[in-house]
C-alpha cells in the first residue's frame, strides 16, 4: 500500500496494526485525538471523531481507511457510559462517511470495527457470518446500529467491511494481561459456571487478518475470530498451566457481580458465550498462525 488511515489508531488494536503494516506501507496517517505529529513514515492527525476540521482532507488518495473508533465497553453500564459507547461509534463512522463521500479520490476500501457481541448468547450453536443469530440486549444493539450506519450510506467508490472482532489477545493489551495476573494471584478457576464459550484471536492473526481481507477485497461482514472457540474453565485451566500457578479458585456469578461493581465494569465481558466462528475468512482460504489457544498463550 501507499497510503493507509487508522480512525482512532493509538489504542492497543491500532498498536498492532501499526507494527504489521509499517514497513508495507508508504504512509500511515493516524486520526487522533492527541497533537498532529509525525514519527518517520507515521503521521499523527488531530480530529475530535464527529467533525471535518481539516483531517478529512487526508483521505484522498488514500488505499485504505480503517476506523477503530468508540469507547472502551470496560466499563459500568450507567446511562452516562451508555450514551458515550454509542455515540463514540455512531458519530465517528457518520462523519467518516460524510468525509468519503465528498473525497474526489476516496480510500478504496473502508475496514470498520463491529464486534462478535453482535451474536446471541450460545452454549451450543456456532455462529458465523450466514446463519449466526443476532441478538437483542444494549450491546447487541449498540453492534447492530454500529454496522446500520456504516452500511446505510452508499459509498460507489469504496468497498465496505465490517469487522466482527471478538477478544484480541496480545502481549501489552486488551483482556491478556489482566487475565494473567488474576491467574498468576490464584484467581485463574473457572468464571461464573464455566460453561460459557469464549471467541478469541492472537493478535498476529487479528493483524494478518486485516491484511488478507484487504488483499483479497472482501467486504460486507466477517467475523475475527480463531476456529475454535473455547469454554472458560478451559481457557482459565490453560491459562493457568501456561504461567505455572497451582491454585486456581474459582469465581462465582455472585463475586464476579461484587468484583465488577467495584473495579467498574460489567459481567457481561466474562459470562456471557461468544461462540463464533471465522467461516468467512476460512472459506476464503486465510490460514491462522494461532489456531490452537495453548499455541497462542505460549507466545504471549
Amino acid at each position: 500500500m501507499k497510503k493507509l488511515i487508522i480512525a482512532a489508531g493509538t489504542g492497543f488494536l491500532g498498536k498492532v496494526l501499526i507494527t504489521h503494516f509499517k514497513d508495507k506501507t508508504d504512509e500511515i496517517v493516524i486520526l487522533t485525538r492527541g497533537k498532529s505529529r509525525k514519527e518517520n513514515n507515521i503521521y499523527y492527525v488531530n480530529w475530535d471523531a464527529k467533525t471535518m476540521t481539516g483531517w478529512e482532507t487526508e483521505l484522498e488518495d488514500a488505499d485504505v481507511l480503517i476506523n477503530l473508533a468508540g469507547k472502551s465497553v470496560d466499563c459500568r453500564y450507567n446511562e452516562s457510559n451508555k450514551n458515550k459507547i454509542i455515540t463514540s461509534r455512531i458519530d465517528s463512522t457518520a462523519v467518516l462517511n460524510k468525509a468519503v463521500l465528498q473525497c474526489i479520490n476516496p480510500p478504496k476500501h473502508w475496514l470498520n470495527s463491529s464486534t462478535a457481541t453482535i451474536y446471541r448468547h450460545s452454549l451450543d450453536k456456532q455462529m458465523d457470518e450466514t446463519t449466526g443469530d443476532i441478538g437483542f440486549d444494549f450491546s447487541m444493539n449498540v453492534a447492530k446500529m454500529w454496522e446500520r450506519t456504516f452500511f446505510q450510506t452508499e459509498t460507489p467508490k469504496t468497498k465496505k467491511t465490517a469487522l466482527r472482532t471478538s477478544i484480541v489477545l496480545g502481549k501489552n493489551g486488551g483482556a491478556y494481561p489482566m487475565l494473567k495476573k488474576l491467574t498468576q494471584l490464584g484467581f485463574g478457576g473457572k468464571q461464573g459456571n464455566g460453561r460459557q464459550f469464549v471467541s478469541w484471536i492472537h493478535e498476529l492473526d487479528f493483524a494478518r487478518a486485516v491484511a488478507f481481507i484487504i488483499e483479497k477485497e472482501l467486504e460486507g461482514k466477517i467475523n475475527i475470530v480463531s476456529p475454535a472457540p473455547v469454554r472458560n474453565k478451559d481457557f482459565m485451566k490453560t491459562l493457568q498451566h501456561r504461567v505455572s500457578m497451582p491454585i486456581a479458585i474459582p469465581i462465582s456469578k455472585t463475586l464476579l457481580k461484587i468484583g465488577a461493581a467495584i473495579v467498574g465494569t460489567e459481567t457481561e465481558l466474562v459470562l456471557k458465550s461468544r461462540n463464533v466462528i471465522p467461516a468467512r475468512l476460512q472459506e476464503e482460504g486465510f490460514t491462522f498462525k494461532y489456531e490452537n489457544l495453548e499455541n497462542a498463550l505460549k507466545d504471549l
